[in-house]
């Protein structure tokens, strides 16, 4: 993967690859200067003692170093583990002992302050290096006695199989599985996204990079994209990201549904506040129907004078808050919906949603310009298949999908089967190849925003407070997560008499008391200390009755019966979000 770097720096050396933040605006960064940088940050790696295979984690927000060092280590050798800068100390520890990491660079002093502990216990880490302290200078000034010569010997020792990147998802039991991805499998992601994305990710293109770097969705689409000569910018402030498209200007974006979801929120939200909601509504389903009838190949005269009505009062005022040039988006990590693609393909930004996991090296499937159908994830990429399991469950093949866990061959060996990867997800697969997402096997929630939450982690926490008898944790789909929690019927008398109670208090008012409120409440943040602020429980209900095996909620071992739990209590998941 970082041959295209050295390959860039030759055959077109003046090429803008990227742009980083400079006094308020963007500074050029050329192939030449690119290559400069990752050479001088590898050769500092190499002094630091880092060697073939060795594991170099990355813990920071989406910004250009990032990207410096993630070729750097290739560069050097190594294998970049990939740290969330949101991730709570627990789940951080587990990543640096099990890849047995051996150097750290985490974005700001804080960070590596609050790791301290963790650092300390993690027996193979060697270094902690802070991007925002100079660490790429520190490597570069390091690397000064490392020859030209050295670091091409040791570049040429990577191969195919080599590992890239180890990257931790989230299991049903906690404890994440680190995802070993090779250079191989993120050759293939790239040169698809190359294929699927041809009249997009062009040289003279430009993107703004804002999602987690972290995250493989952003990394592949990254690779993708400079491997495609399209001038990438780096931004981890999303709360200023109009502003910063207005100065960017992305031809086109990447994000997951959450972002195209506030988009369109808070549009509708202003037109009602400035007393143009019945206009926005209408321009919404002009949109939508356009969009509908534009698919099916045919578009009423009428319906396309609305729509240019609505494309001058409403549409362009949508697009310019994309910057004004952003011709189409791409969507992952969780599902968009039909009604949301619609619309925003109806103002003229479509939005191409995808299909993969971390296993896939990000997307397997994909619609594109020339092969989409909304309300699907799009056809498998180029060199890649899928079919359905006898119990519906998804299964794919292809070089992006990875060969096994890290140093988990059981995980590995129920994973991949016959040659297929099975990922845990319930899909359909209509007559033109067309795949779509109908449900979720396993347990893992994703959220609107694409993040992955094993809820065990905060169940099992919640469960081991003495007020709480059983908690389910929600949120699939959702922008936030949540949580239904039952109160113990052994525990809860004495609670009451402690705090003043009558024992046949109505329940209405046992669930406002404030002390019951306190309680719960330290529980959930104590239960939250255990995950990422992105994973952490938002807000909760307490149910009048709890989960039992007679209510078909429970199987005999108290396991939560999720899917039934869902149907029963769905008036009170749906208050939770409403």
């Amino acid at each position: 993967m970082a041959d295209t770097v050295f390959r860039h720096a030759k055959d077109d050396p003046d090429f803008v690859a990227f742009q980083r933040p400079a006094r308020g605006g963007w500074e050029d960064v050329t192939a030449a200067q690119f290559a400069a940088e990752v050479t001088a940050v590898a050769k500092g790696l190499i002094a630091s003692g880092i060697e073939m295979g060795d594991r170099v984690a990355i813990l920071s927000g989406t910004r250009y170093e990032w990207v410096v060092l993630d070729y750097a280590i290739w560069t050097a050798g190594g294998c970049t583990v990939a740290i969330y800068e949101t991730s709570s100390p627990d789940q951080a520890q587990w990543i640096l002992e099990d890849s047995a990491t051996v150097l750290l660079a985490t974005e700001t002093g804080k960070h590596a302050q609050n790791l301290t502990a963790v650092t300390d216990a993690a027996e193979a880490l060697r270094e902690v290096l802070v991007i925002e302290d100079g660490a790429l200078a520190e490597l570069t000034r390091r690397g000064e006695a490392v020859t030209d010569s050295q670091l091409d010997e040791r570049r040429h020792q990577v191969r195919a199989d080599s590992a890239a990147t180890l990257i931790y998802t989230s299991g049903t039991t906690g404890k994440p599985k680190g995802v070993q991805l090779t250079h191989a499998n993120f050759y293939a992601e790239s040169a698809a996204c190359a294929i699927a994305f041809s009249d997009s990710m062009y040289k003279g293109r430009r993107t703004l990079m804002f999602l987690p770097l972290a995250h493989v969705f952003a990394r592949a689409i990254s690779f993708g994209a400079f491997d495609s000569k399209v001038t990438v910018g780096h931004t981890s402030d999303t709360t200023t990201l109009v502003e910063q498209f207005a100065v960017f200007k992305p031809n086109f974006v990447l994000s997951v549904p959450r972002v195209f979801e506030k988009v369109y929120n808070s549009a509708k939200q202003k037109a009602e506040d400035g007393g143009k909601g019945k206009i926005f509504a209408k321009a919404t389903d002009t949109a939508i129907e356009f969009s509908k009838a534009s698919e099916k190949g045919s578009v009423p005269l009428g319906l396309k004078l609305k729509h240019a009505l609505f494309d001058k009062l409403v549409y362009g005022k949508l697009r310019d808050a994309l910057g004004g040039e952003c011709d189409r988006a791409v969507s992952g990590g969780a599902a968009l919906g039909s009604r949301l693609g619609h619309f925003f393909s109806g103002i003229g930004v479509p939005v191409y949603e995808g299909y993969g996991l971390t296993e896939t090296s990000a997307a397997v499937t994909v619609n594109t310009s020339g092969a989409r159908r909304i309300g699907t994830v799009g056809r498998p990429l180029e060199g890649h298949a899928a079919k359905i399991a006898e119990d519906g469950e998804l299964l794919v093949k292809g070089p992006v999908v990875f060969g096994g866990y890290w140093h988990n061959p059981d995980a590995t060996a129920d994973a991949i089967r016959d040659g297929w990867f099975h990922t845990g997800d319930l899909g359909s697969i209509d007559e033109d190849g067309f795949v779509s997402i109908t449900g979720r096997k396993k347990e893992i929630i994703v959220t609107a925003g694409g993040k992955n939450v094993a809820p065990a982690v905060l169940e099992d926490a919640l469960r081991a407070h003495p007020l709480i008898s059983q908690c389910l944790v929600v949120g699939d789909g959702k922008p936030f997560i949540g949580a239904l929690v039952t109160l113990d019927e052994e525990t809860l008398p004495g609670w009451k008499e402690r705090n003043g109670l009558a024992a046949d208090v109505a329940f209405t008012e046992l669930v406002k008391h404030a002390d019951l409120v306190a309680e719960i409440d330290a529980a959930i943040a104590e239960a939250n200390t255990k995950v990422s602020n992105a994973e952490a429980i938002k807000k909760y209900r307490v149910l009048e009755a709890d989960f039992t095996m007679e209510t078909g909620e429970l199987t005999p071992t108290l396991k939560l019966k999720r899917n039934i739990i869902h149907q029963e209590r769905a008036t009170e998941i749906a208050a939770i979000y409403s």
